[in-house]
């Protein structure tokens, strides 16, 4: 497994920082906590990785920062500060010239994003007249273009078709080529390659690592595939049960986890250099959010827990070179 951080970060001011980001759920069974008091920041040139299983808030975390969580029945706390403005403040209308053009996201599942009855070429044109002061023409000829540059083949004959007519690969980069027509700030890309083969997930990482590079956008990749993050991430969050666990540089992660999940994470990872026959297992299943007490959320599922785990929160801790934990048998180990 190989490294590709981007040692870019410098003392600049990021992009975008989520401040103790809450997105609550009121429904008749109670209030579904999703998100829990997540705070991250990105940078210009460089990708965020957020991991963790399925129903961790991963997805729901990127849905607030664009505003399309509807309200009710969820309610935001927090700030999701983009140049220093709260997101989460901003009238509507405001925040529609930002959503698709400065911040942009890729879908998980291509099919359900895309206009069936619209061909891509109309698709990726009625984006950019939205946004950009363009003639039809224009925003023709700007779409083919988009094609090009995401590497689609034939783009003068696949601008005129309809999705049922792609690939899923072709469809994944017509939503790259979607988010990025407007040459947004960050790109927030959820499971991007999920249900593609091998070979079409390395061709779509690298598209969008060649493109965070060449325009100089923050990426947040959300993916449940440790593997994906080792290739194209430079910082790591990991998330467990709405709340962030652990958050270091991706080389700091992979070298020494401290969380018991992280650490459960990666020795689930199959490996070339495994030889047993089963891969070890988190036992037990994620919490439901609006099941969750005080304590940690990941108490019955570790190995290492305590009472004070189960009746106390921990808080993130700062273990130096900028890496987080929130973990008592980490932080009181190393007091």
């Amino acid at each position: 497994m190989t490294f590709a951080p981007n040692n870019t970060q410098s003392n600049k001011e990021p992009l975008l920082e989520v401040v103790n980001l809450k997105t609550w759920f009121d429904t008749l069974a109670g209030t579904v906590r999703s998100v829990d008091g997540v705070s991250y920041q990105v940078y210009a040139g460089q990708t965020l990785g957020i991991v963790g299983e399925s129903g961790c808030g991963k997805s729901v975390t990127a849905l607030s920062i664009l505003r399309l969580v509807p309200t009710p029945p969820a309610r935001h706390s927090g700030q999701i500060l983009f140049h220093k403005q709260n997101l989460l403040e901003l009238p509507e209308r405001d925040m529609r010239a930002i959503r698709g053009n400065q911040i942009s996201m890729v879908f998980q599942e291509p099919m359900t994003s895309l206009n069936p009855v619209m061909s891509i070429g109309a698709q990726i044109a009625e984006t950019i007249r939205l946004h950009q002061k363009m003639t039809q023409h224009q925003a023709i000829k700007r779409s083919l273009e988009m094609l090009r540059l995401v590497q689609i083949p034939e783009p003068e004959r696949r601008i005129n078709e309809y999705p049922h007519q792609l690939s899923g690969g072709m469809r994944q980069r017509v939503m790259i080529a979607l988010a990025l027509v407007c040459n947004p700030q960050i790109l927030i890309a959820d499971e991007p390659t999920t249900a593609l083969d091998v070979t079409i997930q390395a061709q779509i990482l690298a598209l969008i690592k060649r493109l965070r590079i060449e325009l100089g956008m923050g990426v947040i990749l959300i993916t449940h595939d440790l593997g994906v993050v080792a290739e194209s991430c430079d910082r790591v969050a990991v998330m467990y049960a709405g709340k962030k666990v652990e958050e270091a540089s991706v080389i700091d992660l992979f070298d020494q986890p401290l969380h018991p999940y992280t650490k459960a994470l990666m020795s689930s990872m199959p490996s070339m250099n495994k030889h047993s026959k089963r891969l070890p297992e988190i036992p037990g299943m994620v919490p439901s959010p609006k099941e969750l007490g005080k304590g940690c959320a990941f108490f019955a599922r570790c190995s290492h827990s305590t009472l004070k785990c189960e009746q106390e929160t921990p808080l993130l801790t700062d273990m130096g070179s900028d890496h987080v934990v929130a973990c008592f048998a980490v932080t009181e180990e190393h007091v």
